[in-house]
């Protein structure tokens, strides 16, 4: 590590929060600097590693006085570099990870208050634990913290039910740039007494204070989740069945995500134990999830209604239903193993975009065209929560060509193409991942003249000094 803060800066830190939670040595820093994609490597004066608000609190207003940018880190899981420091070494990596308790779990009120260092699964096992169900879930939840969570506003497999994790919020505490500590953890549902400050510090990635607590929502537990797969013959089917899944099981529906044929493939090539569902190839693919709270049987009686309906309308021409547990967890299994089957067939080109629902299937043809005509051959690994309108849109290289020259040429182009397109059906080039420093400039560029403005009045009044994670959301 090459620092270039001042040492009376690192010999504060050490007495704020003591020597062995301010690392310096390049061995102990080094996981703090790379992000979990590999796409950024940055440098840091120091990886500081606090235990409450009140040393938050305390590093910020160190870091105010030596003017040392802080960059706040979770679990390091996120996928657009919002929470890797710079090259200069001028930057202190601020890890929350220490921050790990559960303050309060209250099954009346609905809620569990966490810090932000809390990892997902823990957050969803100590709601399991009182007899409910926190319904975030996502592939990192293993590693992942809540503070990241809300931090990118993370999506994940329940938002056509339960929301983002913005809806998941009913509360912040909040170390604001002056280092005070803004304690907002109200488990309320109503409470409209000013400016909705929780708001503006969900999805902001850092840039305007440090998430350092929520009060989260939680659900009741479901008596029964059954699962299913359908085949159909194009992403309009697949949105015409979507209507059909809302009308027949209303809230009970939680899960309806979209998979191309080319993604199914392509997980068999690499996982050959997770066969491909069907005996015959089919353009896409639904993965459809039942959360009921009455039993197993109303849900599989509600799926055949269903099934029956959409075969005789001819939006589906196939589907199984999970017959157990261990079915169900193999069916998702299929889902969960689509970026990792990715990661294997070598270098792609991601796009995390969103657009209304009802333009899902034109804008899969018209942005599939539009590839295929710039680079033909190109392989399309299109999936994700079509639900609310998500789509992982990703671009992998022609077979035979190798990836890595293939992005160098082509990745300036397709983002470019595919962001127009989504920029045409009125989307956004960033759903669940955030803005990071990966896609500042698309999302600079897409955004009105009114809008970049008064998102930089809010970061000049919140941050006037630029030092909470500079070179993120905006320049």
């Amino acid at each position: 590590m090459n620092s270039v803060a001042p040492s009376s800066f690192l010999v504060a830190c050490t007495d704020a929060i003591g020597a062995a939670h301010v690392l310096t040595d390049p061995h102990d820093t080094a996981p703090y600097l790379t992000d979990w994609r590999r796409r950024y490597t940055g440098n840091a004066c120091a990886v500081l590693c606090p235990s409450t608000a009140e040393e938050v609190a305390a590093l910020v207003r160190i870091a105010n006085q030596h003017r040392i940018a802080l960059v706040p880190q979770g679990g390091n899981t996120g996928l657009a570099g919002g929470a890797t420091p710079d090259e200069s070494g001028a930057q202190a990596v601020l890890s929350l990870k220490r921050l790990n308790r559960v303050r309060d779990v209250d099954p009346h009120n609905n809620t569990i208050t966490v810090e932000a260092g809390v990892v997902l699964a823990e957050v969803q096992a100590r709601a399991a634990a009182a007899g409910r169900l926190f319904p975030l879930s996502l592939a990192a939840q293993g590693s992942c913290t809540i503070g990241g969570n809300l931090s990118t506003n993370a999506g994940g497999t329940g938002v056509l039910r339960y929301g983002n994790t913005r809806e998941l919020c009913l509360g912040l505490e909040v170390v604001t740039p002056q280092g005070e500590v803004w304690d907002g953890l109200r488990g309320l549902r109503k409470d409209n007494t000013g400016y909705d400050l929780r708001d503006l510090f969900i999805g902001a990635e850092g840039t305007l204070g440090i998430i350092t607590a929520a009060v989260m929502k939680l659900h009741p537990q479901p008596a029964a989740q059954v699962t299913a797969l359908a085949a159909l013959p194009s992403p309009h089917a697949a949105l015409d069945f979507l209507s059909l899944a809302q009308r027949h099981t209303g809230p009970l529906l939680t899960g309806f995500e979209l998979m191309s044929d080319f993604c199914l493939r392509l997980v068999n090539r690499h996982f050959p134990q997770m066969r491909y569902p069907f005996a015959e190839p089919h353009a896409q693919i639904v993965l459809l999830e039942l959360s009921d709270s009455e039993s197993e049987e109303h849900a599989r009686a509600l799926f055949e209604r269903l099934m029956e309906t959409a075969l005789e309308d001819g939006l589906v021409e196939d589907a199984v239903v999970a017959e157990n547990l261990a079915q169900s967890r193999g069916f998702w299994n299929l889902r969960e193993h689509i970026p990792l089957a990715q990661a294997e067939e070598g270098l792609n080109i991601k796009h995390d975009i969103a657009v209304p629902i009802s333009r899902i299937g034109h804008f899969i043809e018209e942005t599939d065209a539009a590839i295929a005509k710039a680079v033909p051959g190109a392989r399309m690994v299109t999936f994700g929560h079509l639900g609310d309108g998500n789509l992982h849109y990703n671009v992998q290289a022609p077979e035979g060509v190798d990836a890595k020259p293939f992005l160098a040429q082509y990745q300036s182009a397709m983002n470019r193409i595919v962001y127009d397109s989504v920029h045409r059906h009125r989307g956004s080039v960033s759903a669940e991942h955030g803005v990071g420093q990966l896609k500042i400039d698309e999302a600079a560029h897409y955004k009105s003249d009114v809008e970049v403005r008064l998102m930089k009045t809010l970061k000049a009044a919140f941050d006037p000094l630029n030092l909470m994670n500079p070179g993120k959301v905006l320049r």
